[in-house]
């Protein structure tokens, strides 16, 4: 009994320091004698994040970057025929699916894994959480009795796991209302790509920044929000995203803001984190014509590019801007097209709008 209540403690306090997750599988292996144990959740895209013993962490990386997890069934029958009860996956699937499953093949014979026992169950959220362990070749599947010990563990592993959720959700309050505090418009996106926080500041922003149905942002800009569309898309598929910083021009006296939108970085240890990237919000100067560096920095432009950016915003014509960097008319409409494209603007005159009053402040646009 006292090795139950030492390890749940262990559960309990890894739900609150997510860097102790690899430690508790080790701990979890070892409690249900073990030669791994690994917690894996898979979201309502199909995106999978895990934490396991290191012994079978290249197992599972390969695993999941693979088309088979999209496929998993050994999860999926799990699910179905044995909620929320630890089983081995003899018992769950039919003879035919376990002889043509490819899971055991691929990933676990070549690591020296063969038998695997493990519980699915759904979160509130949709989540998909599941719990394995494996025995390593030759020494015969999980016992009754083994089975019976994990059963006997399942609640303290659910509730755990439950809280380590529910935990993801307030951290993305706290983002949103830390930044609040120092005045910054904000909105926490969550790993599905939708908003599970948004400050005051931010909701004060709509209509030009509101949430639509589900959840999703919506931008009154189309360009920005084609361009925010992207980058959410590129941080779901782990990718850095082309353009992180997203223009929504000045109208009706209303200022132009620039949207940034910034990954949480975590340990990815941290497999219930719901939080994928920040989006906060900064309001342009009024007067000026914009900084080089703000104009790199921001829509990652070249400096060639920010150039004949900051020609553009002075009302120069192609032309003009060519002229004065003594460049050929078609190298600076190269530029431009590919300014436009950065900055998700459709017209020379909106990027002009846009790109006006781009300055540092107390600056007084004077920086070349």
């Amino acid at each position: 009994m006292k090795s139950d209540e030492n390890f749940a403690d262990s559960l309990y306090e890894a739900a609150l320091v997510p860097e102790l997750w690899t430690q508790t599988c080790e701990k979890l292996a070892a409690e249900a004698q073990a030669d791994c144990a690994s917690i894996f959740t898979v979201d309502t895209y199909g995106n999978h994040r895990f934490v396991t013993t290191p012994n079978v962490a290249e197992a599972y990386a390969k695993f999941a970057a693979s088309p088979h997890a999209q496929n998993n069934t050994r999860a999926l029958r799990a699910l179905e025929r044995s909620p929320f009860v630890f089983a081995r996956d003899i018992d769950v699937l039919t003879e035919k699916e376990f002889r043509e499953d490819q899971l055991a093949p691929l990933f676990l014979h070549p690591n020296g894994i063969e038998w695997e026992a493990g519980c699915v169950f759904q979160e509130p959220s949709g989540h998909m959480i599941a719990i394995i362990l494996m025995h390593a070749k030759g020494r015969g599947h999980f016992t009754d009795e083994q089975l019976a010990k994990l059963n006997l563990l399942k609640p303290d592993l659910a509730r755990a796991a439950y809280m380590a959720s529910q935990l993801g959700f307030r951290e993305a309050r706290s983002m949103a209302d830390a930044l609040s505090m120092v005045g910054v418009p904000a909105a926490v996106i969550g790993d599905t790509g939708r908003s599970i926080a948004m400050n005051n500041q931010m909701e004060a922003l709509s209509p030009r920044i509101r949430t639509g149905a589900g959840d999703k942002i919506v931008l009154e800009a189309p360009g920005a929000s084609a361009l925010l569309d992207d980058a959410i898309r590129r941080y779901k598929a782990q990718a850095v995203p082309t353009v992180q910083s997203l223009p929504i021009a000045s109208r009706d006296g209303e200022p132009a803001l620039i949207l940034h939108l910034l990954p949480v970085r975590r340990a990815a240890r941290d497999i219930f984190s719901r939080s994928m990237a920040i989006l906060a919000v900064t309001t342009v100067g009024e007067v000026g014509p914009p900084d080089m560096r703000v104009l790199c920095g921001l829509f990652d432009l070249t400096p060639a590019e920010a150039r004949v950016a900051r020609g553009i915003a002075l009302a120069q014509t192609p032309e003009t801007v060519a002229a004065n960097l003594g460049i050929s008319i078609q190298t600076a409409r190269s530029h431009l097209k590919r300014i436009m494209q950065k900055t998700g603007t459709t017209r020379q005159a909106e990027l002009v709008l846009l790109l006006s009053g781009l300055s540092v402040p107390g600056d007084g646009g004077k920086n070349p």
